[in-house]
């Protein structure tokens, strides 16, 4: 097969192929730019493959990266832009089964490509957009079929983060995992254990945003393969409930955790605990902490000003998320506009500050000042006073007397 028009992320790559080429080395496009090209999806990047060693492509370019040299893989910049070539590679058996004890350069695309761990990621393009297919990964992209290059048991035994892979391309391309392929992570599915945490998370975050994420977890479910992710042993409820929901999309990974923790009926303090398991940022934990908080507020009453203030428009839209999802969400634009409706967004906006009160009140710093403040910030969201300085600062007046007496 033949692509006859080519994405210009090939265009301007064909150069480097070129070159390559002419100092009688084979080069081709590999894996997933295929892959999306084939489909229609947007590209981000190409990936090159070659029978050239790295010291042979450092000696063809002018500025090269050793990005990754000891498993072949060097960065060659050209007119501004970034190009990562890999040679053509066999890798030995893997004890731990994440790395492979030992990787060995070849001259053979065939042999690199076998070692690939889905069909659909082992096709190779040429320069003149002539596809290569040794693993009838193109009858799996036309028959929407996710399989495993060869023996999956292999596959998943040379890498073990190849099972959340599988079910990740089946939410992000809405695929079925083809049978063999979904017996053989039932029957590895322990070897997640091996994995950082950290890699697993990324597949799963991509699985959740995928296109159709119940793809995704049907297998993940299905295979058992959740529980050996942190925490996850018990979510089965959870991921069944996720199934039951009609076809959905989620469109943020904060929404999606959020989601997720709410099903799960966790608390703030247990949401935090599973978040910290998967080795979460504390950006995200802060945010899904907010977020779960106005989705279970409002799960009891309607939000007030004060709790809109509080979680900021983003969280309002990620706890928005994943109502719609339950069949229980607004309209985002209204939840914005009613949000920009807001006197203020901030303290930092609010007309007046520590200092003025110090002054104004002729007192000196105590906690009390925060207390008032925190008194008049509530008054302004609120809409009992306005966020104007000489009222905020008679208010303040008012409540010292108060205080006083």
């Amino acid at each position: 097969m033949r692509i006859q028009k080519l994405p210009h992320q090939f265009q301007s790559a064909k150069v480097i192929l070129q070159r390559i080429q002419d100092a009688g080395f084979e080069a081709y496009f590999v894996g997933g730019c295929v892959r999306d090209t084939l489909l229609g999806v947007p590209l981000h990047d190409v990936d090159i493959a070659t029978s050239a060693y790295p010291q042979e492509v450092k000696q063809l370019f002018k500025k090269t990266i050793d990005t990754g040299i000891e498993h072949g893989t060097v960065t060659v910049m050209d007119h501004g832009r970034a190009y990562e070539i890999t040679t053509f590679r066999t890798e030995s058996a893997y004890q731990d089964f994440r790395r492979p004890d030992k990787v060995e350069f070849v001259r053979s695309l065939a042999e690199d490509l076998k070692r690939r761990d889905l069909t659909i990621n082992a096709l190779a393009m040429d320069v003149n957009g002539q596809v290569i297919d040794l693993f009838a990964g193109l009858a799996d992209l036309k028959n929407r079929v996710i399989r495993a290059v060869g023996d999956p048991h292999e596959r998943f035994h040379e890498d073990a983060l190849r099972m959340m892979r599988t079910v990740r391309f089946a939410s992000k391309l809405d695929f079925k995992v083809e049978d063999s392929t979904l017996a053989a992570i039932a029957e590895n599915a322990e070897l997640l254990q091996k994995i950082a945490v950290e890699r697993i998370y990324v597949e799963w975050t991509k699985l959740l945003l995928g296109k159709n994420p119940q793809r995704g977890l049907a297998a993940f479910f299905k295979t058992g393969l959740y529980q050996y992710c942190p925490l996850f042993f018990d979510k089965g409820k959870v991921l069944k409930q996720l199934l039951q929901f009609p076809a959905f999309t989620l469109q943020t990974e904060e929404g999606a955790w959020t989601l997720f923790c709410f099903l799960s009926g966790l608390s703030l303090r247990t949401a935090t605990k599973l978040l910290k398991a998967w080795k979460s940022s504390n950006e995200m934990l802060k945010t899904v902490q907010k977020t779960l908080r106005i989705l279970q507020i409002e799960q009891e009453k309607k939000l007030t000003s004060w709790d809109e203030y509080q979680a900021g428009l983003d969280c309002l839209l990620y706890a928005n998320e994943a109502a719609t999802v339950m069949g229980k969400g607004k309209n985002a634009a209204a939840i914005a506009q009613h949000y920009e409706r807001l006197p203020i967004k901030t303290r930092h906006e609010l007309a007046i500050n520590g200092g003025d009160l110090l002054h104004f009140l002729a007192i000196k710093p105590s906690p009390y000042i925060g207390q008032l403040l925190d008194q008049l910030e509530r008054a302004v969201v609120s809409g009992q006073l306005p966020n104007e300085r000489q009222v905020l600062l008679q208010a303040a007046a008012t409540a010292q007397q108060n205080h006083l007496e």
